[in-house]
């Protein structure tokens, strides 16, 4: 009788295929973290009955190339089509669509956290190790955009329903630019609109396509152009917002004067005045 082996690993069908299931969408890998970020940001997945349903990716044509990435980190079947049809943008599209069917890449990329039908609102940053700066980077190809405003200052801008996606944004780009934003949701469709400018958007463009990196190539080229912008000299340079504390608050109120509060806290009479309407009206809690 041949010996049984109860340590031993139970050879499975992706074996038997030559699938290497332990390093896809291992999101320590940039390429991975990248792909991961697009597929939250522009991809969706659809159950169907018993083992059925699809991952599916639709961008625009020109972006083609991307999809074909996609296809070779995967080591499970998977299809690209195209069509041209009539939108509500334009009268001809032409679309490329990357399909994925594997239930057990399906289940990986689920138990990442990109969960089946709408998601726009309950994607968030994966909870295992990642690439952070790989990831930013697929979500901002997918949901947001990099070039010049029509002023003519450089820009990256991300454009998202989650939260914890436009959060995590905001905390990458201050730690790297040193840019503070507070995100808040457009009261006309409820999405965040979170915007860098100028010498911000050069840094945070820098950080996030680097050479050689995985992305879509209108925007890795968008992104070099960004280091050609140069501050004009008679442009002042904004210092930076500092947050209000308890102490300062205490201050503003209890000095006689605005004028008085903005020379004891270093700060403009015009922000002192609109800090104590604020707290007189309740619209920020009060120190005490």
């Amino acid at each position: 009788m041949a010996g049984h082996e109860p340590n031993g690993r139970q050879c499975t069908l992706d074996d038997a295929l030559g699938i290497d299931t332990e390093a896809f969408m291992n999101l320590r890998n940039p390429d991975y973290a990248y792909m991961y970020g697009f597929l939250q940001a522009d991809g969706h997945l659809a159950k169907g009955t018993g083992r059925k349903g699809r991952l599916s990716v639709e961008i625009n044509a020109r972006d083609i190339e991307i999809l074909r990435a996609f296809q070779r980190l995967t080591p499970y079947n998977s299809s690209i089509t195209e069509r041209t049809r009539s939108t509500n943008f334009a009268e001809t599209h032409h679309s490329a669509t990357w399909t994925l069917h594997s239930l057990a890449a399906r289940t990986r990329i689920n138990e990442l956290g990109l969960p089946y039908g709408r998601k726009s609102e309950k994607i968030a940053p994966p909870r295992v190790e990642f690439a952070g700066r790989d990831y930013l980077r697929g979500v901002i190809d997918a949901d947001g955009s990099v070039g010049y405003t029509t002023q003519g200052f450089p820009f990256v801008s991300l454009t998202t329903a989650s939260t914890a996606i436009g959060a995590y944004l905001c905390s990458y780009a201050q730690k790297v630019t040193g840019a503070e934003r507070t995100i808040k949701r457009n009261a006309r469709d409820g999405i965040y609109n979170i915007l860098y400018t100028k010498e911000a958007a050069q840094e945070l463009g820098k950080r996030l396509y680097y050479p050689g990196c995985l992305s879509l190539q209108r925007k890795q080229t968008a992104a070099e152009s960004l280091a050609t912008w140069l501050r004009p000299a008679d442009m002042k340079v904004r210092p930076p917002h500092t947050r209000w504390t308890r102490d300062d608050d205490r201050v503003l109120l209890a000095a006689p004067t605005t004028a008085q509060a903005a020379k004891d806290l270093n700060r403009s009479p015009k922000a002192c005045s609109v800090r104590r309407s604020r707290l007189k009206h309740g619209l920020v809690p009060p120190p005490d």
